[in-house]
């Protein structure tokens, strides 16, 4: 069974629904399961309003666009899927097209609930939360429209100790404090619980996670990666930041912490967005004496055009983001190899 997964997809700004997917669409065809974050509403305000902080699309381009790529499963807790009227509009719509969806929801307990898909004799299961999201009226709560939250904290610590040789020392005006970061205990509990009961249910548990800020894997990320394998997560697929980050294999699983865009051509104020590099991911499992493992996982960059799509790269034209993620990822023990113009995790590589 392959699997096809990519990071944030904005629709705003497409006129015509075969477009944004056009260069990509046999990969999504060669799948038997697709998924990625919709990081807008299928929904046209009426007035300007609070709930003006998302984006919106054409209900009915929008729609056109998920089908036409024959999206199986989307994801919708971030921070742009915001306002109960957008949020409800946007789940009618996509129950309307045979779309499943997990992140968002009517009330806290339907935000939280996975999505769960059966091909090829497995049965997966996605579950999705967002870290980033605004603090008033957007996480779902037991009776409010809302996205499914995992809540972290930020704190500022002085730097006592010079942990590393370009640390200056303590008495130099101006040292910055070291930012430091934790996911919510109870949030976590929370998450680990709700992973652990869709592990018995299904064969493959995919996590999505919308977090992160710029480039840097900040510790509630990893916090929160690793808590989801350990508690029964195949995959874990980061996005949010519009950038790609590194890949850490953490038990023999892959953890992607930033995606980065996949189809993004317009944002707030409807800003073109630059030439971004986002990743594309496949994942292949077969079952082995009753149990789905993962055989392989890979990746490949992908860019935008003027003419919205999002355009797979080749390799051999990426030396510069390869090196970054090489780089980055070897950081967390994980290594690629090159296979034509993918890049394969090599799982075997995790010291963690």
């Amino acid at each position: 069974m392959r699997m096809f997964v990519a990071g944030d997809v904005n629709l705003m700004g497409v006129t015509d629904p075969a477009a944004p997917f056009a260069r990509v669409r046999e990969r999504f065809e060669a799948a038997d399961l697709s998924f990625f974050n919709l990081e807008c509403s299928l929904y046209t305000p009426t007035a300007l309003s609070v709930e003006n902080e998302g984006f919106f699309v054409d209900p009915d381009i929008g729609a056109a666009v998920l089908q036409d790529a024959g999206v199986d499963v989307v994801g919708l807790a971030n921070n742009v899927t915001y306002g109960e009227a957008p949020i409800v509009a946007t789940l009618d719509r996509l129950q309307r097209c045979g779309i499943l969806q997990t992140g968002a929801g009517p009330n806290r307990a339907m935000a939280r609930a996975p999505a769960i898909v059966k091909r090829d004799g497995l049965r997966v299961g996605f579950l999705q939360r967002t870290a980033v999201y605004w603090p008033t009226n957007h996480e779902a709560t037991k009776n409010t429209a809302g996205v499914a939250a995992i809540r972290g904290h930020t704190a500022y610590r002085v730097r006592m100790h010079k942990e590393r040789p370009e640390i200056p020392p303590l008495n130099r005006p101006g040292i910055p404090p070291e930012v430091i970061t934790w996911t919510d205990p109870d949030y976590l509990r929370e998450f680990k619980d709700e992973i652990a009961a869709l592990r018995a249910k299904v064969d493959i548990v995919v996590v999505s996670c919308h977090w992160g800020l710029w480039k840097e894997v900040l510790s509630y990320m990893t916090e929160i990666a690793h808590a989801a394998i350990d508690a029964g997560a195949d995959i874990v697929l980061g996005h949010g930041p519009h950038f790609f980050l590194p890949v850490e294999t953490y038990r023999g699983k892959p953890i992607l912490y930033g995606a980065g865009s996949f189809s993004f051509h317009t944002g707030h104020g409807g800003r073109k967005h630059g030439d971004w590099v986002g990743l594309m991911a496949e994942f292949a499992f077969q079952r082995e004496a009753g149990v789905a493992l993962l055989s392989d996982a890979r990746l490949r960059f992908v860019r935008h055009n003027d003419a919205n799509e999002t355009v797979p790269c080749d390799l051999a034209n990426e030396s510069e983001s390869l090196d970054e993620l090489t780089r980055t990822s070897a950081a967390f023990h994980t290594a690629f190899i090159p296979d034509e113009n993918d890049l394969k995790i090599d799982l075997g590589i995790s010291k963690t």
